[in-house]
């Protein structure tokens, strides 16, 4: 008789969801499955597509409904069973507190959860684009919970009132984030920084910054002709699968730096608005 089969790491995945592309959740509950994950998807919002289309339908949820459904997920014993835990774009201030506090009980219940926090915002040149009171939240409760955070370079900024223009910038805008933590509390294992453009980033090239207590790792890749919405969210998706299997930190970054330039190679190929993952593999 074969031996039982160790089931796949569990993944808490609180994000949007939308009809239409390839957003939050719509974006990251596929490569974290074809990874071999399995995955818990709540969602903040459901909109018929990304807002940078000439409509949008749908809404953002009701609070107390998306509060509901994490009780559910709470009831079947879910928290104690996961591995990692994600949150993204939270839809509404009321949402965030909500989910604020799911993440302050997932700790406490399983110690070992690896929280991954994608501080969705804004971004360098859309500015502030969520609803208001939703940095503040960030800052003062989702961000000091967080194992591991995915910021873009202006949502860094925008975390710590730091300079985020250099690696020697970036390096201050983490301790910033250390220091900001309650006495006692863990430092975060790392931020990564994505969508970077920094003082000596290549002419034409976009840079992923992994900053660490113990240094920096930049993963610089050629800019493509497209820029799909979603991007940040697949990218914390590639790289949970990765840190699933054990893959370092750093050696996962750069796995899902490099899958991500496939993708956007294939949508930009493609002339596609939306990213293209037919045929996609969370291998390559």
């Amino acid at each position: 008789m074969s031996a039982p089969r160790t089931p796949a790491p569990l993944v808490l995945s609180i994000q949007s969801q939308v009809v239409h592309g390839h957003v939050g959740n719509s974006a990251a509950v596929f490569p974290m499955q074809a990874a071999g994950l399995t995955v818990a998807a709540v969602p903040t919002t459901l909109l018929s597509n990304n807002p940078h289309y000439p409509t949008m339908r749908g809404q953002v949820l009701d609070a107390a409904l998306v509060e509901d459904l994490l009780l559910g997920l709470t009831e079947r014993g879910l928290i104690e069973k996961a591995r990692f835990l994600v949150t993204g774009y939270l839809g509404s201030a009321e949402i965030g507190a909500a989910v604020a506090r799911f993440v302050r009980l997932a700790k406490a219940r399983n110690p070992e959860l690896v929280y991954i926090c994608d501080p969705v915002m804004g971004d360098i040149d859309l500015g502030v684009y969520v609803k208001p009171g939703i940095p503040e939240l960030m800052r003062s409760e989702l961000v000091p919970l967080a194992d591991l955070l995915t910021p873009n370079q202006f949502e860094l900024g925008l975390l710590t009132d730091h300079r985020t223009g250099t690696a020697k910038e970036l390096s201050g805008a983490f301790q910033a984030l250390c220091d900001a933590r309650p006495t006692g509390a863990n430092a975060p294992t790392g931020v990564i920084a994505t969508g970077c453009v920094l003082a000596d980033t290549p002419q034409n090239h976009l840079d992923t910054v992994l900053v660490q207590a113990s240094g920096l790792h930049r993963c610089p890749v050629p800019r493509l002709p497209v820029r799909p919405a979603g991007t940040g969210d697949l990218f914390t998706a590639l790289m949970i699968g990765q840190l699933a299997t054990g893959t370092p930190l750093p050696a996962a970054v750069a796995h899902a730096v490099g899958a991500m330039q496939e993708v956007l190679a294939r949508t930009a190929e493609a002339g596609a608005e939306e990213m293209v993952l037919n045929g996609f593999s969370a291998t390559s």
